[in-house]
């Protein structure tokens, strides 16, 4: 991040390349849609290379960056009014189970609120600690275990078929 804030196009070149497909499936997972989840990733990595002076050394660099993403997709999230373009659902007449569980664990997923929906993927599919989902989303850590303690009973519960 330093040398990106030096102008160094290759030591961004070299972030991207990294980072983009775990910001995709952290934006897509966020915002159910494929467009909207590239547009938010290249709206991070935009904000990345402009406010790379920004960072600070206290924090590791990744969660920085997610800090960057997560906050780019609820604000997409919550600009978006109508839930319905969450998710598009999978329309094929071939299905394998797997391809069913996923899409109903997309679909679950797509119903949580969007600030649960953030920090369980932060934990279980980026594996970021609580301090540092504490840090990307500016809670406490007691917020981010109460919130992950909400939204995997949540998530349990729309994948029983209840409603969330």
């Amino acid at each position: 991040l330093r040398r990106i804030a030096k102008g160094e196009e290759d030591a961004f070149s070299a972030l991207v390349h990294r980072y983009q497909d775990r910001f995709y499936t952290v934006a897509r997972r966020i915002l159910g849609d494929d467009r909207e989840s590239e547009d938010a990733v290249q709206r991070a990595f935009l904000q990345v290379f402009l406010k790379a002076s920004h960072y600070r050394d206290r924090w590791r660099g990744s969660p920085w960056l997610y800090w960057i993403l997560t906050n780019i997709c609820v604000d997409a999230w919550r600009k978006r009014r109508h839930e319905a373009r969450a998710l598009r659902a999978l329309e094929n007449p071939v299905a394998t189970p797997r391809m069913v569980e996923r899409h109903d664990l997309d679909r679950a997923l797509a119903q949580l609120p969007v600030e649960a929906r953030a920090i369980l993927l932060l934990r279980y599919v980026e594996d970021l600690s609580y301090a540092e989902i504490a840090r990307v989303r500016g809670i406490t850590v007691n917020t981010v275990k109460s919130q992950l303690r909400r939204g995997k009973w949540l998530l349990r519960r729309s994948l029983k078929g209840g409603k969330t």
